[in-house]
């Protein structure tokens, strides 16, 4: 299993922006998909954005849709999600997550169980 290590959350005013980073200690991330999850208090886990061990295939919540954007770096063992034009609805916290599976860009929530290392959480609060 990986170690992940997440940075970059925070306090942000609605409209505004936030890069979180998730880095994979002592590793890359070669062969692995990554994942992004969140979950707000009293809800269920949400996927958010996962994407390809090759970055070819990569899917996006509806609710995060053309605000959000995962992007990796193999060979700096990092992935990110930059999101944009936050909203309250945001506030969760945020979970990468690696698996060495083959993932196909279908819904990212459905593969949530096939990622077996997970960061710690970074905490994102979207409040004026």
């Amino acid at each position: 299993q990986l170690k992940l290590v997440e940075s970059g959350g925070g306090l942000v005013q609605p409209g505004g922006s936030l890069r979180l980073s998730c880095a994979a200690e002592d590793s890359t991330l070669e062969g692995y998909a990554i994942g992004w999850f969140r979950q707000a208090p009293g809800k269920e886990r949400e996927g958010v954005s996962c994407i390809s061990n090759s970055g070819a295939w990569l899917d996006v919540a509806a609710s995060v849709k053309g605000r959000f954007t995962v992007s990796r770096d193999n060979a700096r063992g990092t992935t990110y999600l930059q999101m944009n034009n936050l909203k309250a609805d945001d506030t969760a916290t945020y979970y990468c997550a690696a698996g060495a599976v083959p993932y196909d860009g279908t819904e990212c929530g459905r593969w949530s169980k096939l990622f077996t290392s997970w960061g710690q959480g970074a905490q994102v609060i979207v409040s004026s």
